[in-house]
């Protein structure tokens, strides 16, 4: 026998989850341009702030999976855990291999897109079904492991690796205003 829940916390969290995901993908994406911005500024002017965005980079990325996990109360969030424990260990990991040089950090940004590439794209395909508009995450966590590949082979010339994971910011930018627009689009359809 099925029953019907008429808990008004459970329907709440039911319909501002998707209005919650919405904010988090803009502001996902806001903070990727100001930052490719920054790149394109600052790369080959200041090191001090090129490093900093280095640093910056996968630091804003735990504290975005941080408000993820927070969002999502509808699933396992063990790949968010795992994504939040990574992108922390690689901002310490690039913090360090910065005290050696530019190359090295590109290396660990590298492996650190390819591995949060592969959960995001899992996480996308176990969303798709519950959230939608998901298809656009899917493609940037494919993207993502092509794009760490590139920062690991460009690592020798840091001006183009530089300028690669600019690009690379600047299509997760993309997706995650598509992913953000798609879920606008897809709550005005579900009130009508």
């Amino acid at each position: 026998m099925s029953t019907v829940n008429l808990d008004p916390l459970q329907t709440m969290d039911h319909l501002e989850t998707p209005k919650a995901f919405r904010k988090l993908y803009y502001a996902r994406a806001v903070f990727s341009i100001i930052w490719v911005l920054l790149v394109f500024t600052f790369a080959e002017k200041n090191t001090f702030i090129t490093n900093m965005l280095f640093i910056i980079y996968p630091a804003w990325d735990a504290f975005a999976t941080f408000l993820d996990i927070k969002i999502d109360n509808r699933e396992s969030k063990v790949p968010q855990y795992v994504n939040l424990a990574i992108s922390a260990t690689t901002t310490i990991g690039v913090l360090l291999a910065l005290l050696k040089e530019l190359p090295t950090a590109l290396i660990v940004i590298g492996i650190w897109a390819i591995v949060t590439g592969l959960i995001q794209l899992v996480l996308a395909i176990r969303r798709r079904k519950l959230l939608g508009g998901q298809w656009p995450m899917i493609i940037s966590g494919g993207q993502s492991m092509i794009g760490g590949s590139s920062f690991i082979i460009l690592a020798d010339s840091p001006t183009m690796g530089m300028h690669s994971l600019a690009g690379y910011a600047a299509f997760g930018a993309f997706y995650f205003l598509l992913s953000a627009i798609r879920l606008t689009l897809g709550n005005k359809k579900n009130k009508h």
